[in-house]
C-alpha cells in the first residue's frame, strides 16, 4: 500500500502570500492544539517547518475515501483561519505543492523534478549559490554529482532528495498525546476583572475539547489558573496565583455546559491583583461513551441535563441556595430528613456513599405524607386528646424510643419516648398524634398529646 500524504497549513484570512510566521499555528499552543486535531484522523502526523504532515494510507477506509476525509477536516476545523491542503505520495512533496498553493502559484507540469527550489526547505540555505550555479528546480540540484554536492552543500540537501525520488523512507518526529491536558497562556493585556478572564480561558477550553477528543474521553474535573502580577498589595504579601475548580457530574466533552460553568464561578471572584498569565489543567477524566439516541420523537432530548441544571444554579446563587432532603435512618419523624447542597449529591466519592446509606433509610409506610414544622400541642378533655372535636383513635399505638443519647448532643436532637395513633375528628379528617410517656426526660408530670402530621 503506497503512502498518502496530506500537508494542512493555516491562514488568517486566505490571503495568497502571507509569511509563515503571520498563520495562527505559529503560536506554540496552538500548534500543540492541531497536532492533537490531527492525530484523530491517523496516529502519523507531525509538525514539519509551517505545515502539519498527516500520513493518511491506513484510515483512509476508516474515513469513508479521500473526499470524505477532507470534507471532515474542513467541518471540524478548529481554527477560523483558511485551511489550505495539498496531497502526494511523499510529505515532503506534498509540503512542497502546499507552499506553492498558499503562494497563490500554480504547481508546475513535470512532476517532483519541476519544483522550485524555494519549496524545498533543506535547499534554503543554498538558494543564491544554487541560482548562481543555474539550478532552478529540485531536478537540476538532483543532476548533479553527489560527491560534490554533498561536500559543497552538505548531505541533508541530497539526503532530502533521496527522500523526495522515493529512495530513502521518510522519518519524522510523531506526534504523540500527553496523559493530562495542561495548557497555557500569555494574556495580551493586564486583566484586572475575573469575568474578563473568560475571553482567553475560552482558547484554552477549546483546545482541552480537541485533547478530549482525540483521546476518547471527558472531563471531570479541571483547574483554572492565573498568575497574579503584583507580589505585594498596600505592604501585604500576595500569593503567586489564583485558581478556580471546575468540577461536574458526568464526563463532558462538548464545552458549552462548562462555559456556563465556568463563567458563573468568575463573576464572583475578586483579583487580588492584575492577571497576567493563564493556565487550564484537567485534574479529573472518564471514558467517554456517546449517548444513543432513538428515532422516534419523544426520544429526543430537549434543554440541560438535570446535573448541567444544578451545577449551573448552585455557581450562580451558592451551593447552600441548592438543597435537596436527604433520608437518615432516625426513628423519630422529625430528625429523619435533613437538607444538603444539592450540588454534593452530584459529584461522586462522599455524595454517592451517602445515597447507598440513604437506600437503608427506607420511610416508615404508617407516616402521614405531611408533617408540620413543630408539632402543636393539643387540647386534652377527660383524658382525650381534641382537635376540632375530640379525636377517635384509630390505629395505635405504636411506640418510639430514641435519642437518648441527645441530652449529651443537643445538635442531634431531643430525647423522645412517645406512642403514635391514627386518629380522626368529626369532620373526618386523619391525623398523626402522639402522647408522651413519663420518661426522666419528660418535665411535665401530666402525659401530653401534639398533633404532627396530617394524612392528605
Amino acid at each position: 500500500m503506497s503512502a498518502h500524504w496530506i500537508a494542512l497549513l493555516w491562514l488568517p484570512d486566505g490571503r495568497a502570500g502571507q509569511r509563515p510566521e503571520e498563520a495562527p499555528a505559529a503560536d506554540p499552543a496552538m500548534r500543540e492544539t492541531l497536532g492533537w486535531w490531527g492525530l484523530g484522523f491517523t496516529p502519523r502526523a507531525a509538525w514539519v517547518d509551517e505545515a502539519l504532515l498527516l500520513e493518511v494510507s491506513a484510515t483512509l477506509r476508516l474515513w469513508g475515501g479521500r473526499p470524505a476525509l477532507l470534507n471532515r477536516m474542513e467541518e471540524s476545523n478548529p481554527l477560523q483561519g483558511f485551511l489550505y491542503q495539498a496531497q502526494a505520495a511523499v510529505g515532503m512533496v506534498a509540503l512542497a505543492r502546499l507552499r506553492l498553493r498558499a503562494a497563490g502559484l500554480p504547481v508546475p507540469k513535470g512532476g517532483v523534478a519541476a519544483l522550485p527550489l524555494s519549496t524545498l526547505t533543506a535547499a534554503r540555505p543554498h538558494l543564491g549559490l544554487l541560482e548562481r550555479l543555474g539550478c532552478r528546480t529540485w531536478g537540476d540540484v538532483a543532476a548533479l554529482p553527489r560527491g560534490p554536492a554533498v561536500r559543497r552543500f552538505g548531505a541533508s540537501l541530497r539526503a532530502a532528495l533521496d527522500v523526495a525520488w522515493g529512495r530513502e523512507p521518510e522519518t519524522y518526529r510523531w506526534l504523540t498525546l500527553p496523559e493530562v491536558f495542561e495548557q497555557s497562556l500569555e494574556l495580551p493585556t493586564r486583566v484586572e476583572d475575573a469575568a474578563a478572564l473568560m475571553w482567553s480561558a475560552n482558547r484554552l477550553l477549546a483546545s482541552l475539547q480537541v485533547w478530549l477528543r482525540a483521546r476518547q474521553l471527558g472531563v471531570l474535573a479541571f483547574e483554572l489558573k492565573w498568575t497574579l502580577e503584583l507580589k505585594r498589595l498596600n505592604g501585604q504579601p500576595l500569593p503567586p496565583d489564583q485558581s478556580l475548580l471546575i468540577r461536574t457530574a458526568e464526563p463532558a466533552q462538548s464545552m458549552e455546559h462548562l462555559r456556563r460553568l465556568l463563567a458563573e464561578r468568575l463573576a464572583q471572584v475578586q483579583l487580588l491583583a492584575p492577571a497576567v498569565h493563564l493556565q487550564l489543567r484537567s485534574l479529573e477524566t472518564a471514558s467517554w461513551q456517546a449517548s444513543s439516541m432513538g428515532f422516534l420523537p419523544e426520544d429526543q432530548r430537549t434543554g440541560d441535563p438535570l446535573h448541567a441544571f444544578v451545577e449551573r444554579v448552585s455557581a450562580r446563587l451558592g451551593p447552600e441556595q441548592v438543597l435537596v432532603p436527604v433520608l437518615r435512618a432516625e426513628h423519630r419523624p422529625e430528625c429523619s430528613q435533613a437538607w444538603r447542597p444539592a450540588i454534593e449529591g452530584l459529584h461522586g466519592g462522599s455524595g454517592q456513599m451517602a445515597r447507598r446509606a440513604d437506600a437503608a433509610a427506607l420511610p416508615d409506610a404508617l407516616a402521614p405524607t405531611w408533617l408540620l414544622r413543630e408539632p402543636v400541642r393539643l387540647e386534652v378533655r377527660n383524658g382525650q386528646p381534641c382537635h376540632g372535636g375530640v379525636l377517635r383513635l384509630l390505629a395505635g399505638p405504636r411506640r418510639i424510643e430514641a435519642g437518648w443519647w441527645g441530652a449529651a448532643m443537643r445538635e442531634q436532637g431531643e430525647p423522645a419516648a412517645r406512642d403514635y395513633y391514627i386518629a380522626q375528628n368529626p369532620a373526618t379528617e386523619l391525623l398523626w398524634v402522639y402522647q408522651e410517656r413519663q420518661t426522666s426526660f419528660q418535665d411535665s408530670p401530666e402525659p401530653r398529646w401534639f398533633l404532627q402530621g396530617l394524612y392528605a
